[in-house]
C-alpha cells in the first residue's frame, strides 16, 4: 500500500496487542484467507546472518539464472525491518489453491499443453493484493496503525515469513509445505507498525523423504533444500527469456507454463484440500488446451485468451516458444507438423528457433531438404538450423 488512505473522522478503537491480533486474524479469515499468522519483523542477529549467507551462496553459485534481482537489495530481502524500519510485526497470510486431481496426469496427453495449477485461474497477485489491501484498510480505519502490503512484489522472503508464523516449512523442494494444505499455498504479507504477540514457528517435517527431489525431470536440485533455477522447468518456461537450452527441451514434455512435479509428489498432499476461492479454480480453456490451437495465437489473441492470468505477463512470443517445444515432443506428426511449419515463418525469431528444433523432432527424415531451402536471416535461428542439421544429418 503506497500511501495510507484518508484518516477517518471517528477516533481509533482502543485495543490491547492481543485484542488487535485477534481482530486482524478474524478479519483476514472473513476476507477469505485460509491462514494468517504473526511474527516479529526484526530478526535476531544470528537468524539475519544465516539468511544472508544462504542468499549470498545462492547468488554466488549462479542458481538465480536470469533473475538478477535476487542478488539486489539483499539486506532488505533478508530482514523485513530493513525493508521498512517502521515495521514491528509481519502478518503472513496464505490462500489455498489445491487442485482437484494430480496435475501430472496431463503429461500422458502429449497433444495437450500442461499449465501449472497456479496459473489456470485468475492471477493470484491481484486476488491476494485486493484482499490484503482490504485488510490494511480495516487496520487503518479502525486502529490507525501504519501498514505496507506485499504479494511477491518486494524484496521480502515470504516463505521464511510463512514458516516463522507457523503456516508450514520450507521443504526439500524449497517451496512451503503445510500439514493442512500440502504444497498448494499462495503467500502474502502485511508489515505492521504495531508490535503484536507472535505465533510459534513450524518445524521441518520432511524427514528422510526425497519424493520431490526424485520427481524433478531436469535434476534441478543439487542437494535437498537447494534449487538451481537454471535447470528448473518453471524458471525455463516462465522467467528465461531466450531459447531454452537443448539439454532440457525433451524433458519439458508438454509443460508449456511452469511445472508442478515436485509439488505434486509431496506426500503431505494427502491432507490437501481443493481450493475454495472461485478465482483460483481453473478456467476450462486453460485446464487442458490443445497445443495446435495455442500455436496459432497471435499477440492480440494471446492477450485476449490469457487476460487476467499470470500467463499474460510472459508475453506471446515466450509462451509460443514453449508451445513449439511441446509440439516437437508430442510425436504427433500428422497434427503437430502443420502447426510447426507455420511457426517457421513466425515474426518472432524466438518462436522460429523453437520451431526449427520441433521440426527436427517431427520430421527428421526430410530435415536436410527443408534446411537447405530456408532464407532465415536471424543469426540465432540460423544457429538452430545448423545445430539441428548437424545432429540429424551428420557427415
Amino acid at each position: 500500500m503506497a500511501r495510507l488512505p484518508p484518516t477517518p473522522k471517528r477516533p481509533p478503537r482502543q485495543a490491547t496487542p492481543l485484542e488487535l491480533r485477534n481482530a486482524i486474524r478474524d478479519e483476514a479469515l472473513r476476507l477469505g484467507f485460509d491462514a494468517v499468522g504473526f511474527a516479529a519483523a526484526t530478526l535476531a542477529p544470528e537468524a539475519r546472518a544465516e539468511r544472508l549467507a544462504q542468499l549470498q551462496q545462492f547468488v554466488e553459485l549462479g542458481f538465480q539464472g536470469d533473475m538478477g534481482w535476487l542478488g539486489e537489495r539483499t539486506p532488505e530481502r533478508v530482514d523485513p525491518a530493513t525493508l521498512w524500519p517502521g515495521a514491528r510485526t509481519v502478518v503472513s497470510v496464505a490462500m489455498n489453491y489445491g487442485p482437484t486431481h494430480d496435475p501430472r496426469t496431463l503429461q500422458d496427453e502429449p497433444a495437450l499443453g500442461a499449465i501449472s495449477v497456479y496459473a489456470q485461474g485468475r492471477d493470484y497477485h491481484e486476488v491476494m493484493k485486493t484482499k490484503l489491501k482490504a485488510l490494511g484498510r480495516f487496520i487503518w480505519d479502525n486502529y490507525r496503525h501504519s501498514i505496507k502490503v506485499f504479494v511477491d512484489t518486494a524484496p521480502l522472503m515470504e516463505k521464511q515469513a510463512a514458516q516463522a508464523v507457523g503456516h508450514g516449512w520450507q521443504g526439500k523442494h524449497t517451496n512451503l509445505v503445510s500439514r493442512r494444505f500440502g504444497s498448494w499455498l499462495f503467500l502474502g504479507e502485511l508489515l505492521l507498525s504495531a508490535e503484536l504477540p507472535t505465533d510459534a514457528a513450524e518445524s521441518d517435517h520432511c524427514g528422510q523423504c526425497r519424493a520431490c527431489l526424485d520427481a524433478c525431470p531436469t535434476a534441478a536440485f543439487p542437494a535437498p533444500y537447494k534449487l538451481d533455477a537454471r535447470r528448473c522447468i518453471s524458471y525455463l518456461t516462465i522467467e528465461h527469456e531466450g531459447p531454452i537450452d537443448r539439454e532440457f527441451r525433451t524433458a519439458l514434455g508438454n509443460r508449456i507454463y511452469g511445472c508442478d512435479d515436485c509439488l505434486a509428489a509431496c506426500p503431505w498432499n494427502k491432507f490437501a484440500k481443493t481450493a475454495q476461492e472461485a478465482a483460483f479454480l481453473p478456467r476450462p480453456e486453460l485446464a487442458a488446451p490443445t497445443l495446435v490451437a495455442l500455436a496459432a495465437l497471435d499477440d492480440a489473441a494471446f492477450r485476449r485468451r490469457f487476460a487476467g492470468t499470470a500467463i499474460k505477463r510472459i508475453g506471446r512470443d515466450r509462451f509460443v516458444r514453449n508451445v513449439a517445444y511441446a509440439l516437437g515432443n508430442s510425436g504427433a506428426r500428422e497434427t503437430a507438423l502443420p502447426a510447426v511449419e507455420r511457426l517457421l515463418v513466425d515474426p518472432s525469431p524466438l518462436v522460429r528457433g523453437a520451431a526449427v528444433w520441433a521440426l527436427a523432432q517431427l520430421a527428421p527424415g526430410d530435415f536436410a531438404h527443408r534446411g537447405s531451402t530456408t532464407t532465415e536471416s536471424d543469426d540465432s535461428v540460423r544457429a538452430e538450423w545448423s545445430a539441428a542439421f548437424a545432429k540429424k544429418c551428420p557427415q
